[in-house]
Order: C-alpha cells, then structure tokens, then sequence
C-alpha cells in the first residue's frame, strides 16, 4: 500500500500580469476541477502542495515580478513545503528555453496553449465539454470575456505575438453560451477583452463581426452592463458605434489604446494610423455616443522619441480630454523590431516625461469630475472597505478607473447590486456620492 496516496493533491494557481491571463488561469481551474482536482487560485492558506505560476512576460517590470515569483516557490520547493512547481503563461512562453536553464527546480515549464499537456501531469485531461464553463476568481457580479486569442498587428514595441501567436477569433455562439452560463451564476457585468477587438471575426468570418456580436451577447438576460476593452484604432469598425448607441445594456465606454500622439513616433510603431486620422476617430466616436467615457494608453520614452514629438503627444491629451488614461515607460523587448532602434531615452527622461502626462490627466479627470457633482448615475457595488461602499459607473472599468465612494455608516448597499447614486464630492479620481 502507498502511504502518499493518503494525502490528496491540492493544487494553488498564482496569477500575474492581464486580465487575459486572469481568464486563461479561470480556464485552466475550471478544467482542474471538471478532473476532480482540489484546485484554489491565489490561496493564501499555506496547504497546497502544487503550485502553478501563470507568468506574465509583457514588459520588463512585468517580467521581474514573474521570476521573483518563481524563485519564491522554487525556494518553498526547496525547503520542502511544497512537492511541485508548474509555470505556464506569457514568460514560459517567451524564455522557457533559459528558464530551464536558470530556475531547474521547475518541474515543467508550459507555454501560452500547452494547456492539455499540463493538465497531463495530473493525469487529467481537457474536457471539451467545459468549453464555455468558466470558474470566476474576480468579484461575482462581473467577469472578463476573452473573445480572440493572439494578435495580427506588427506594432514595432509589442512582444504579444510572440507569445501569443496570431488572432483567432472565439465563434459567437460559443462565447453567447459562456455569457449565458455566467448570467445564471450571477454575473451582470461582461468585460469583453482580446489583444486586439477591433479585428474581431475576421479570421472566421472574413469580415469584421464585432457589431454581431455585441448584438448577441446584448440580447442575453440577465447581462445589465457589457463593456469593450482594448479597441485598435486601425481599421476601426463603425458599425460597433450604432450599437452601443441603441443598446441600454453596452456601457457608452470604450478603451482604445493610442500609444502616442506624433504622428513621425505613430509611423515608427508601425500602428498604420497619423495623429490626424486618431483625432477624426474619436470626433467620430463622441459623436456618434455622446457621452461615451474613453480610456487610452501612451507610451513614454520611445526610441528616438525628441522633445517635440513628446510636446506633440503632450499637446493630443491636453487637446482631446481622454476620460481615462495610463502610461507607460517605453521598455525594449528583444525580438521586437523596435529592438534594433538603440533605446537612447535616458530611464529617468522617461519616468519624468510618464509624470508630466499624468499630471497633465489628473488636472482633466479632476475638472471632468467636478462636473459629475449633482448628476445621478447608474453605481455598480462592488465591494466594502475603509467605511465605504465601492463601486464604478458604466464610464468605469474595476482596478484601472475611477470609482464611487458611499459611506457605510450612513447608508447600506448590498455588494453586486446596482443603486442610483448623486455625486456628492469628487477628487482626481474618486467621486464621493449618496444612493437616492
């Protein structure tokens, strides 16, 4: 008799990186516990012995967190407090060749699609059947939808095709159904997501079929908020516009990443699109939604980005007045094509040109907010802490935008439910309101 066979494996996934990753780690646990897997995702008890670290391999920053990660478990490996260590995601993907190399406490290194093979080493297999099942690890009443996988764009700085090949587009009627299953697990808000959205359906459709299926997903019950991320300004398909124009339940929000507002630094990422044409987009966008919340990104610092191209994309935030914005120091990835431009913007130059825009956007976001003061909206709760219920707005995706504040001492609001809030008080990126 086999005494280990006594102690029953329980498997801990740790994530890092994108919401995209959120979703492949959801997927890969739904498919551990359709095997009858003890699994947890992010445990902080200390009594799995099988860790699986879904890395992420985007940008430097993003890279480091992943390898500290690994050495942390591969170091509990070694002391004997747990028996294996999986790493699967983005960085697998990238480095597993130096991986091995380095950190061989691994047990196996899996890349971006391998999930069958890493489910072979627990002698399980992937149950086509849950395809459309999904275990949420986010908050119950919302939940991110991958619906293409990979990217077709040459972006000079971007490393996610090599990681995570070329776009493939998830069928309508698949993801319909995984909406459709999220809906009766309670989920009312669907966070659509992919490395690029606008070219959605033209592999399987050969045609662009965001619109269709915003339609479709629109029309499943209990869905009261759908919200589209990661929007390419290239070859951008109109047609979503009237869409989220007629239908109540698509939030009039849209996070179309920029990247930079000079045209000379847009042609040398290879975006195929000028400043000029970004800002005709946009007039077309808010005229067509008005109202419509956009968030972009920019990026900080590329090569051979001078004082006047940074001034020109300094100039295009004042100019446009995004609702939300991030950005980025510009980090050089091997095996890019920007990686045979010399990355000549001193660290420091970047980090400062970075604060500079971000200064420029809390100055907008405070003075867009002030206007929020008596006004009611729509307030999804999401969660309490520090005395207060916290939600977000249709114009407000969770962790990267503003949210609500309502003071739990004075009023209740149960977390998952949708109150009718004023605005009391607003900051640069907080607004302070009481449910009506």
């Amino acid at each position: 008799m086999k005494t280990k066979g006594l102690k029953k494996d329980k498997v801990n996934v740790v994530t890092l990186g994108c919401s995209k990753n959120l979703v492949d780690s959801e997927v890969m646990i739904t498919q551990l516990k359709g095997n009858e897997i003890d699994v947890t995702h992010e445990s902080e008890e200390d009594d799995s012995n099988i860790i699986i670290v879904n890395t992420c391999g985007f940008i430097d920053n993003a890279k480091q967190e992943s390898i500290d990660t690994i050495l942390r478990y591969a170091d509990a490996k070694g002391e004997g407090m747990i028996d294996k260590l999986y790493v699967t995601g983005c960085l697998s993907q990238r480095y597993k060749d130096d991986l091995e190399k380095e950190i061989p406490a691994v047990d196996a290194y899996f890349g971006t699609m391998e999930l069958p093979l890493l489910l072979k080493k627990f002698n399980a297999d992937y149950k086509h059947e849950l395809v459309g099942e999904r275990v949420t690890t986010t908050a119950s009443h919302f939940a991110y939808m991958k619906i293409a996988e990979g990217c077709d764009r040459p972006c000079s700085f971007c490393a996610i095709p090599l990681m995570r090949g070329k776009h493939v587009s998830r069928p309508i009627e698949e993801l319909v159904k995984e909406a459709k299953n999220l809906a009766r697990n309670g989920v009312k808000e669907l966070l659509l997501i992919a490395q690029d959205s606008t070219y959605y359906g033209l592999d399987i459709y050969k045609k662009r079929n965001l619109a269709e299926l915003l339609r479709q997903l629109s029309d499943v019950e209990g869905i009261e908020w759908i919200r589209l991320h990661y929007a390419f300004p290239t070859g951008f398909p109109e047609d979503i516009l009237d869409v989220i124009a007629e239908r109540d339940n698509i939030c009039n929000y849209l996070d179309m990443p920029l990247q930079h507002g000079s045209t000379r630094l847009l042609k040398e990422m290879r975006r195929g699109t000028t400043r000029e044409k970004q800002e005709a987009l946009i007039k077309k966008i808010r005229e067509k939604v008005p109202g419509i919340a956009l968030r972009t990104t920019l990026i900080a610092g590329y090569p051979g980005e001078t004082v006047e191209d940074f001034q020109e994309m300094l100039d295009f935030v004042k100019e446009t007045r995004f609702d939300r914005l991030g950005v980025f120091p510009y980090s050089h990835e091997e095996n890019t094509h920007a990686y045979n431009a010399e990355d000549d913007v001193p660290d420091e130059v970047k980090q400062e040109r970075v604060d500079t825009i971000m200064e420029v956007q809390a100055a907008i976001s405070d003075e867009l907010n002030q206007e929020k003061i008596g006004k009611t909206f729509k307030v999804l709760i999401d969660r309490k802490e520090g005395g207060y219920f916290i939600g977000r707005t249709e114009f407000d995706s969770p962790e990267v935008d503003n949210e609500v504040l309502i003071d739990a001492e004075k009023q209740y609001a149960r977390i998952g439910d949708f109150v009718q809030a004023e605005v009391i008080d607003a900051t640069e990126f907080d607004l302070y309101a009481e449910i009506k």
